[in-house]
């Protein structure tokens, strides 16, 4: 059977009791209240049953606050993986967007997700896919609604003569 871990002596059940009541974070307080129990006596099970916890989790939590003190008792988060782009070929990729696909290198009139997959690719050798090319693009600030593509040698003139220019059907009395 394995050796308890020991507490530190610079704290008392009440003192933890007092500061979990202080402290406006549930899980702190909760994890407080286990070890508090344990300073007055109660069985290592019993204190993390009575914290909502395994007794193996109390264990863990122990060392923290041994290492730390109670403010070490706190959920860490971590920042999540590493963007494989960086912020200057977020950058670059913003502002390929921002001025278009090139009509005179190739067929495309528009950007879509997976040609700027592509183009990425090609460009920094990173592979995304197609939605997280749109998640991305929604965190440069771009919109998935896009203007309805030209040709490239439409006529504005022509288009205007062709418009349909009805009566207003309401007139004012």
């Amino acid at each position: 059977m394995t050796r308890a871990v020991a507490l530190r002596s610079d704290y008392s059940g009440n003192q933890l009791r007092k500061r979990a009541a202080k402290t406006r974070n549930a899980s702190v307080s909760r994890r407080l209240l286990a070890i508090a129990a344990v300073y007055d006596g109660l069985s290592r099970a019993e204190a993390a049953r009575m914290g909502g916890m395994d007794r193996q989790t109390l264990r863990d939590w122990v060392y923290r606050f041994n290492a730390e003190g109670p403010d070490g008792l706190h959920d860490r988060w971590g920042h999540g993986p590493e963007p494989k782009l960086s912020t200057a070929q977020r950058q670059e990729l913003a502002t390929l967007v921002g001025a278009g696909p090139d009509v005179e290198r190739g067929a495309l009139v528009r950007w879509r997700c997976s040609d700027l997959k592509d183009e990425t690719a090609a460009r920094s050798g990173v592979v995304y896919s197609t939605r997280s090319v749109s998640r991305i693009l929604g965190e440069l600030g771009f919109a998935h609604v896009s203007a309805r593509p030209r040709h490239p040698r439409q006529d504005g003139e022509t288009v205007e003569a062709y418009k349909k220019t009805s009566l207003p059907r309401w007139r004012p009395t």
